[in-house]
């Protein structure tokens, strides 16, 4: 048993470098569980034990590959199968070593109870039952990724819920499986929340008359665009992570690119280096989700703000770029996805050392965004 899910664990996409996470069902999840502790003790057990390694699929930017779709435009960061490991015998990597434990046994009583909980409440009860290996949620966090590169199961089939940030609003109608219909377009300025459990998002029923998916970059603006009802000017949907984008609304706007497939998605961010970075992770996932990109992947399209709507912004509006904006621009040129003309308006950004943030198209109107939405959406230039 334990060889054949070894081997199941292992399987590749028709790339045979791209290392990816399983979805599964609690029964197989727990089998892995089993089997990584049975073989734990195996070597335990043996005449010379070996036990000071616990190989990981690599997440460190150096095994990151990049996928081109067949037959799509969608293109996403994976992970190839070069290993790291956590050590039991370095001091500096013994506590990760027993962590990657502590989280698969709570990740066992969570699927034999059929619980599911977030990383937030995983963190709690970390912290209670061993406060001398988790004092931090990135700990937890880091855990997790690190179980997920050990098992190769989603942490989403390891029981543990994405936390949400994510509303969405506009002229989409939603249905959780035996509840009411849910108009996005008639729930105010608030939006429709989008929850963090999965399997809710992927049974969801959708229905939309859009020509356009909307993603914005920060809450404020969404809220704005939702009292506007800028969906009804511009037929579309809106979402937004308000910041950085998490798994469950990334997961829902790729079930969107899915359903809709008809409809372009459009990001609206800032002019700057981690509105590009957060475009980016719409468009192609991130490092730290390498074995799981793949399932958040869409073909975003950057509507703005462009190097050629700075001429509709005061000088007084641009702010000077901070030493973080440089670390993130620096982080994105590396990345071999970056299409040029992406590439060129960070060249721009750093070049100048001036950011602009959405809000300075204020200068015109509260009511502005919505006829700069309008008449970029009609450019030909919005890729």
């Amino acid at each position: 048993m334990g060889e054949d899910l070894t081997k199941s664990s292992m399987k590749f996409f028709s790339d045979p470098q791209l290392c990816y996470a399983d979805i599964l069902p609690p029964s197989q999840v727990r089998a892995r569980i089993q089997v990584a502790v049975l073989n734990f003790l195996k070597i335990l057990t043996s005449p010379d034990p070996a036990i000071s390694n616990l190989p990981l699929i690599d997440r460190k930017p150096s095994n990151r590959k990049v996928s081109e779709g067949i037959l799509t435009d969608v293109s996403w960061i994976f992970l190839s199968h070069s290993v790291s490991s956590r050590s039991l015998m370095k001091s500096n990597a013994a506590k990760a070593f027993v962590r990657v434990w502590k989280v698969m046994e709570m990740c066992l009583q969570i699927l034999e109870q059929n619980k599911k909980v977030t990383q937030r409440e995983l963190f709690y009860k970390l912290l209670c039952d061993s406060p001398d290996y988790f004092s931090s949620q990135l700990q937890v966090n880091r855990t997790i990724q690190d179980v997920v590169a050990l098992l190769r199961c989603s942490r989403h089939s390891l029981g543990i819920m994405a936390s949400s940030r994510g509303i969405v609003a506009g002229r989409l109608y939603l249905q959780e499986p035996d509840q009411e219909v849910v108009d996005c377009a008639a729930c105010g300025s608030s939006g429709y929340p989008i929850s963090g459990d999965l399997n809710l998002l992927d049974k969801l029923a959708m229905e939309t008359d859009a020509r356009y998916i909307i993603v914005v970059e920060k809450h404020a603006i969404f809220q704005r665009l939702a009292e506007d009802r800028v969906f009804n000017q511009v037929p579309s949907i809106l979402i937004t992570a308000s910041g950085y984008p998490d798994i469950a609304t990334r997961f829902l706007l790729h079930r969107m690119s899915r359903s809709f497939p008809e409809l372009p998605i459009f990001a609206l961010v800032d002019w700057n280096p981690a509105g590009l970075a957060i475009l980016c992770t719409y468009k192609f996932g991130s490092v730290g989700m390498g074995l799981e990109a793949y399932r958040y992947a869409c073909n975003v399209k950057w509507l703005g703000l462009r190097e050629a709507d700075l001429r509709l912004i005061p000088e007084e509006s641009f702010v000077p770029l901070k030493p973080r904006d440089l670390q993130i621009a620096k982080s994105l040129t590396s990345l071999e996805l970056l299409q040029d003309n992406h590439r060129q308006e960070l060249e721009l950004m750093v070049q100048s050392g001036k950011r602009a943030e959405i809000e300075a198209l204020y200068f015109h109107g509260y009511d502005y965004l919505g006829k700069y939405i309008a008449k970029k959406i009609v450019q030909a230039d919005y890729i």
